[in-house]
């Protein structure tokens, strides 16, 4: 846990000098993301990232990280581990330190708990729980969301989910506008 520790605090203490090289939500998400994490998910993280890195460097190709990320449980896509890969891997060197695998594995079990509450947000306003929800119920869920939509916008969101035009949003639908914004 001493190495542990002294790889996450190495991270999170960047003298002011280093950090304005980040873009300032960089620095603020990947210690927001990390904190989120219990002290069982890093061990097992690190486990599971210590078994990839063949060399004991610290670091993990990015060809690796899928395998790393499935045996934890997690299933992303090729897309998914490409734009992971494309946030994380900036000087395009093809590895992946701990710190960094971290965040992304935090970043990927926050979007899990976003699903839970999109799935939980379209329960609350399909009424009826016949599986839909009308344009007038998107309007209340959009903004419970916190998302300030102009009505055209949500108009608009509408006419992009709603594909047999019967004015009312399935959930796969619901999802996929909610992900896009």
């Amino acid at each position: 846990f001493t190495q542990l520790h002294h790889i996450t605090h190495t991270n999170v203490d960047i003298s002011p000098s280093l950090s304005l090289s980040l873009p300032p939500s960089f620095s603020f998400t990947k210690k927001k993301m990390a904190d989120q994490l219990t002290d069982d998910q890093i061990s097992e993280f690190k486990e599971a990232f210590s078994l990839f890195d063949k060399d004991g460097d610290g670091c993990i190709t990015t060809k690796e990280l899928g395998t790393v990320m499935r045996s934890l449980g997690q299933n992303p896509t090729e897309a998914e581990l490409q734009d992971m890969i494309n946030e994380v891997d900036a000087d395009g060197n093809g590895t992946i330190d701990f710190p960094e695998f971290l965040n992304l594995m935090a970043r990927k079990m926050k979007d899990t708990d976003s699903e839970e509450e999109l799935k939980e947000a379209f329960r609350v306003f399909d009424k009826d729980q016949n599986g839909f929800i009308s344009a007038a119920e998107l309007r209340h869920v959009m903004t419970n969301l916190g998302e300030k939509l102009s009505d055209e916008e949500v108009d608009e969101m509408i006419k992009e989910a709603d594909v047999d035009g019967d004015g009312q949003i399935n959930y796969e639908e619901f999802v996929k506008i909610m992900m896009a914004k």
